[in-house]
């Protein structure tokens, strides 16, 4: 029996993979225990990792240490894809606010941070470990961790460096992911907030992004003008689908001049109707049937998969399918979100495209655009690896900061990820095809964030009890500071200053602290998606500042 006892305690690459793996999956069995709507999720892959390797079974610090980076490389490439081409518009409008509070929630976790590591003396290297599972931020930890190995030059004191701050992760998250959920009861109760209240004072603000709407001609000011004249006009979005005119429907161009007595279907902005009704005349209320109706006049809605990889980043303007084709895009779906089909707005691979026109003619243009969904299953590689590649390179090149001793890296969390969002917001218009199904995005995630946290807790593992036992049980302390005073601070000037409803603020807190289950104790407590889009929003930003605060505050530690 001794290949069996080789097999789980002998360096081997067959033993490297097989701890590994029992690790990865007895975390994924017990993440999935909850209590109550709280779960770590596979947080316990980590906790899993310490015992195992408090007990012996260990890999190889080499073969280790390569697991763990390039999980984390695949973990924050995957996020870079998924909210990149959300990444830049979250940062207008009123994505603007819900950023900034993010962002305070952020620096302020990192102030707190410092001053119980000067009223302590706890070591930085280990309080940004505290910081970091106060915060449920893994890849924060992965960039301290490796910004650690980069500049101490003694390769025992960062690898001891290295396991404390694991270990202070691990000791402070369980609390970390309890103390989210704990602020936002305590917001709840400082305002005396009732969430049936609440959801009844937002339904109105509730509207979807684009909604469709029928209006009539009715100003003299339009008659003879021109589609693309309302809309230099308006200087807003819109497309109009089509038009009933002496009870005839027809598809409009931009040339399409107007009548007294005109029925024009409208895909619209919400924020925009106001002013573009006010400008041609009246909403109306259209029965559905009437626009089903005709013989050969009758037009089709259809929804239309891009799937050819030669149309990733050409405006919907080159296609001229309203002049060729006599067929209107007048949405487009992408990533669940509606957007107005724009001449100007670049399609991507997996858009899915709402059109309308004549059987025969959406017929030609589903060929045209692909509408082929087996191609999406095939997965496009080549930008993933052209992106880690690149990712790498942009992470190792030194950064000087005045006022920093030493040199700034973006690290192997933080250029990949920005390399990510740029591939995936800017992709299509150099035709490089970055779409990737939700599944497959998925699945690259959970590996990544799998292989992280394995390799984090089988590394950490030999000095964790000795770590808790002489002071180590402060961190849960420290760690709960970390969590719930920023967010208490926030919370209360989001709401008493800022005036922003209780479900944003919700959604704020959690994306400001990359916590998915405290979102998901958000939308438990109501169906509207007012927590999610704060979520989504500040995330990306969010996800950055945490990478590059936990090196900003390494590189101090160390200076």
């Amino acid at each position: 029996m001794n290949w069996f006892t080789d097999l789980f305690f002998a360096d081997s690459v067959a033993h490297s993979v097989l701890v590994l793996g029992l690790t990865i999956a007895i975390g994924l069995v017990l993440g999935r225990i909850k209590i109550g709507s709280i779960s770590l999720g596979i947080t316990w892959v980590l906790f899993v990792g310490i015992v195992l390797s408090h007990f012996g079974m260990v890999i190889d610090p080499k073969t280790c240490t390569f697991v763990k980076e390039f999980g984390l490389i695949l973990f924050v490439y995957s996020i870079g894809l998924q909210v990149g081409p959300a990444f830049f518009s979250s940062l207008k409008e009123g994505g603007v606010h819900l950023n900034l509070l993010a962002t305070a929630i952020v620096i302020l976790g990192c102030i707190t941070c410092y001053i119980i590591h000067i009223a302590t003396g706890e070591e930085l290297t280990t309080m940004v470990g505290v910081m970091s599972g106060a915060v449920t931020n893994t890849p924060g930890l992965g960039a301290a961790q490796q910004t650690i190995s980069d500049i101490v030059t003694d390769a025992a004191a960062a690898a001891e460096a290295n396991n404390l701050s694991a270990s202070a992760y691990a000791i402070a998250y369980p609390l970390g992911v309890i103390g989210i959920i704990v602020s936002m009861v305590v917001i709840r109760y400082i305002f005396r907030i009732r969430i049936d209240k609440e959801k009844l004072a937002l339904q109105q603000d509730n509207a979807p992004r684009t909604i469709t709407l029928d209006l009539k001609v009715a100003n003299q000011g339009v008659v003879g003008k021109s589609i693309e004249d309302i809309v230099n006009i308006t200087q807003r979005e819109f497309v109009v689908s089509r038009m009933i005119r002496n009870g005839e429907q027809e598809i409009v161009s931009g040339s399409t001049t107007l009548q007294l007595g005109d029925i024009l279907r409208v895909v619209i902005g919400s924020p925009d109707v106001v002013l573009v009704q006010s400008l041609i005349g009246e909403q109306i209320t259209m029965d559905e049937k009437v626009w089903k109706q005709g013989g050969e006049a009758h037009l089709e809605k259809r929804r239309i998969v891009v799937t050819k990889s030669s149309l990733n980043g050409k405006h919907i303007g080159e296609l001229h399918l309203r002049t060729t084709y006599n067929v209107t895009i007048t949405r487009v779906v992408r990533a669940g979100v509606e957007l107005v089909a724009t001449y100007g707005l670049r399609l991507q691979m997996g858009d899915v495209v709402v059109t309308v026109g004549r059987k025969e003619d959406l017929d030609q243009v589903a060929a045209i655009l692909g509408n082929s969904v087996r191609r999406l299953d095939h997965p496009n590689l080549l930008p993933i690896f052209i992106g880690i590649f690149l990712g790498v390179l942009l992470g190792s090149i030194p950064i000087l900061i005045p006022g920093i001793p030493q040199p700034v890296k973006l690290g192997l969390a933080g250029g990949p990820l920005i390399v990510a969002i740029l591939v995936a917001r800017y992709g299509p218009k150099f035709k490089l095809v970055t779409f990737t199904t939700n599944s497959a995005n998925m699945m690259l995630r959970e590996i990544g964030i799998s292989l992280f946290l394995a390799s984090v807790g089988l590394g950490a593992g030999k000095g964790f009890i000795e770590a808790l036992s002489s002071g180590g049980y402060w961190w849960i302390l420290y760690g709960l500071i970390i969590t719930v005073v920023p967010l208490l601070i926030v919370g209360i000037v989001a709401r008493r200053i800022m005036r922003l409803d209780y479900f944003s603020i919700m959604g704020v807190l959690s994306g400001g602290m990359t916590d998915p289950p405290a979102l998901a104790y958000a939308n438990s407590l109501s169906s509207i998606d007012r927590a999610a889009v704060a979520y989504a929003t500040v995330y990306p930003l969010t996800m950055f500042l945490r990478i590059f605060a936990a090196q900003i505050l390494v590189l101090i530690a160390v200076s």
